[in-house]
């Protein structure tokens, strides 16, 4: 079974970026949305970001304008680029693949 692996996160200043990737761990696994979401201690998971294989794009409001996502298919990857993070998006950041393969998680957190 395909598995997801997330990498990326980590510990950094509020201003500061951040970027995530997720690797799919066969290379012969297609998946049509990509997407990242993410699960704030004592909050519900939420979408942060998805793309589908065509290049279309959607946000959650409060991130557009500071994470950009993109995928490689040919390296089935897809990156989450965060700048300008906030406290408020400390979370565990998933990776989903048609939201049917889950990665473990990374944890992002932002400090003041």
């Amino acid at each position: 079974q395909v598995q997801l692996v997330e990498s990326g996160g980590g510990l950094v200043q509020a201003g500061g970026s951040l970027r995530l990737s997720c690797a799919a761990s066969r290379s012969s696994f297609r998946a049509n949305v990509m997407g990242w979401y993410r699960q704030a201690p004592g909050k519900q998971r939420e979408l942060v970001a998805e793309i589908t294989r065509g290049g279309i794009i959607t946000y959650t409001n409060s991130v557009k304008g500071r994470f950009t996502i993109s995928r490689d298919n040919a390296k089935n990857t897809v990156y989450l680029q965060m700048n300008s993070l906030k406290p408020e998006d400390t979370a565990v950041y998933y990776c989903a693949a048609d939201l049917v393969v889950w990665g473990k998680g990374t944890l992002v957190t932002v400090s003041l």
